[in-house]
């Protein structure tokens, strides 16, 4: 939802410094992942830390596209390496949370974090199948920008169980939405 609106708002005024630095787009994409994997492992140790980390992991990873757009050096290739990243980078960030709220007896909120990273990786497997079978599907409300701004929030604020709950849930309604967006871009086939 937030990547279809802004997802290219910062090419424009960035493009004239980009069009200077020359970086491979590749090199923000590890350079952020490597950031956000620093940041799973301080989680547990200092949340607010944790989510200024991601917040610095998460501008590598806008910048990667915005380098790869404006100097004409997208490729396939960066496209699936910046995917891949991505799932290892929710992975450690939504196990570091769960680990960090088992610490400290909260399980709810420790099964919400893993049930939260089910549907990211569903999310991504629904959108990933539709493409290979030729059908385009985008749909939903709670995909990664929106994941990562809410557990940003919840790291800085520590207002972990209403905002894991909403995580949580929206996220698993974000995987009905792109089942039913498959089901009828599909069935319009039979």
């Amino acid at each position: 939802m937030i990547g279809a609106k802004f997802g290219h708002f910062l090419d424009a005024p960035l493009s004239p410094i980009f069009k200077r630095i020359r970086v491979h787009p590749n090199v923000f994409t590890i350079t952020g992942f490597i950031i956000t994997a620093i940041a799973a492992l301080v989680i547990p140790y200092n949340i607010r830390l944790g989510g200024l980390l991601i917040s610095i992991g998460g501008l590598f990873d806008m910048l990667d596209g915005i380098a790869a757009r404006v100097n004409n050096r997208t490729t396939r290739f960066g496209a699936f390496l910046d995917s891949l990243l991505d799932r290892y980078s929710d992975a450690f960030l939504f196990f570091s949370v769960a680990w960090y709220l088992a610490s400290k007896g909260e399980h709810t909120g420790a099964f919400l974090s893993l049930g939260t990273l089910v549907g990211a990786f569903l999310i991504s497997y629904a959108r990933a199948r539709a493409e290979g079978l030729g059908e385009e599907c985008k749909t939903g409300i709670m995909e990664r920008p929106e994941r990562i701004i809410l557990l940003i929030f919840a790291l800085l604020t520590g207002w972990f169980m209403p905002i894991l709950w909403i995580m949580f849930v929206l996220t698993h309604v974000t995987v009905l939405q792109r089942i039913y967006h498959a089901w009828q871009t599909m069935r319009k086939e039979s």
